[in-house]
């Protein structure tokens, strides 16, 4: 079956939350180059980035959806966790330090 990308960032942190957001729509995903970082320098700083790709071609529609989605909740503001104070980017559900989640 082949795989197919559906997103790519410098920032690892964003890459996971992606990740994150389409297994919990049951979406099953697979990250690559999560170690290309050590070789920043050797190859292009894009070809370093990590990637999130769909395993099912199948998910593919409702995953494009499902990422444009939580992407356009990032012009949301920034939250606070009411368990433990840390500060959340508007796009997350739970809290990236405890997974207490987002109060409505």
């Amino acid at each position: 079956v082949p795989m197919k990308l559906i997103y790519s960032n410098e920032n690892t942190f964003l890459v996971n939350n992606a990740k994150n957001i389409l297994e919990n729509q049951n979406i099953e995903v697979t990250l690559k180059n999560e170690f290309a970082s050590g070789a920043a320098g050797v190859l292009a700083p894009i070809d370093t980035w990590v990637e999130l790709w769909i395993i099912n071609d199948l998910d593919e529609d409702k995953a494009e959806t499902v990422l444009a989605q939580a992407l356009k909740q990032q012009g949301e503001h920034d939250w606070f966790c009411q368990q433990c104070q840390e500060q959340n980017d508007a796009s997350f559900d739970s809290c990236w330090q405890c997974q207490t989640e987002k109060a409505s």
